[in-house]
């Protein structure tokens, strides 16, 4: 008799730029990035219940019910990534269904890669969940599949990504710091953002292979930038006003927006220091979806 399965549990953490610059644009259409990505400790939380019954998704948490009745379909990227990974199970595998229920506490659609975190959690979470034998280059190429930024949310770990989001890349060591993460509460189209988006290139960036202190770390990205940065603001005013209020709190080191948007962040020299700022923001801005802490 098989012994029954346990309860998992997957953290699915946010994916932060720090940078992002459009160096260029290939002949189908696609924008060539480079980026230096890290990960908060803010996220979404994916469980698995195993049982005999087919594998479905529910949803839940603050923005669980922003995604809508449809959302837990078969088209939602983690019972995509299921879809992927079943097919890919080695033989032996103990695949079998069950519950997968997400736990949404990132806002959506907001530049901070929830959706493609939740997918790269998904086949972290099941893969071991079914013994499934994948191995990380399969992994990885079962990412690509299912979107731009799940590869670098499968190692949720501070990278490097260039071309379409597909080229990975160990980024410099990241020093210990804080984040405060913002988001007004107001979508912004990705496409929409790209197409507004004017002017030359920004060039690939130049980084060292660490930085000692945060100061160094802020020092080093205030000669990086944002391309898609003033499109947002233009399209979403609101992102302007969360900028601008990051900027001036006490200890803040640099506030930019993250992918394209529309949350931002600001930087603080310790992870106590972007705690207190975020409490003391949430008071003044209750509108506001608010997290401060540590990175990965």
């Amino acid at each position: 008799m098989t012994a029954p399965q346990s309860i998992l549990t997957e953290e699915a953490h946010a994916k932060i730029n720090l940078y992002l610059h459009v160096t260029g644009k290939r002949p189908d259409g696609y924008h060539v990035l480079d980026s230096l990505v890290v990960f908060a400790r803010a996220g979404d939380r994916l469980t698995y219940f195993p049982d005999a019954t087919p594998l479905t998704l529910e949803l839940g948490g603050r923005f669980g019910a922003t995604l809508g009745a449809d959302a837990a379909g078969p088209d939602n990227l983690v019972m995509k990534a299921a879809s992927l990974l079943q097919a890919a199970s080695k033989p032996g595998a103990r695949v079998q269904g069950g519950r997968l229920v997400l736990e949404k506490n990132l806002p959506v659609a907001s530049g901070i890669g929830g959706g493609s975190a939740d997918a790269a959690a998904a086949l972290r979470l099941l893969n071991r969940a079914w013994h499934a034998g994948v191995e990380t280059t399969t992994l990885l190429q079962l990412a690509e599949q299912l979107g731009a930024d799940v590869p670098v949310c499968l190692a949720s770990q501070t990278a490097r990504m260039e071309g379409i989001g597909e080229q990975l890349s160990s980024g410099p060591a990241v020093p210990d710091c804080g984040m405060v993460l913002v988001n007004c509460g107001v979508g912004v189209s990705t496409p929409e953002v790209f197409r507004k988006r004017e002017g030359a290139f920004h060039a690939r960036a130049d980084l060292p292979a660490r930085w000692a202190s945060a100061q160094e770390l802020v020092d080093s990205l205030a000669q990086q930038t944002n391309s898609l940065e003033a499109p947002a603001c233009q399209i979403c005013p609101p992102v302007q006003d969360v900028l601008t209020t990051l900027a001036h709190l006490p200890k803040a080191l640099l506030a930019r927006m993250s992918g394209s948007g529309a949350t931002c962040f600001a930087l603080f020299p310790t992870p106590d220091l972007a705690q207190q700022a975020a409490q003391q923001l949430a008071q003044q801005k209750p509108e506001w979806w608010i997290w401060g802490g540590a990175l990965v």
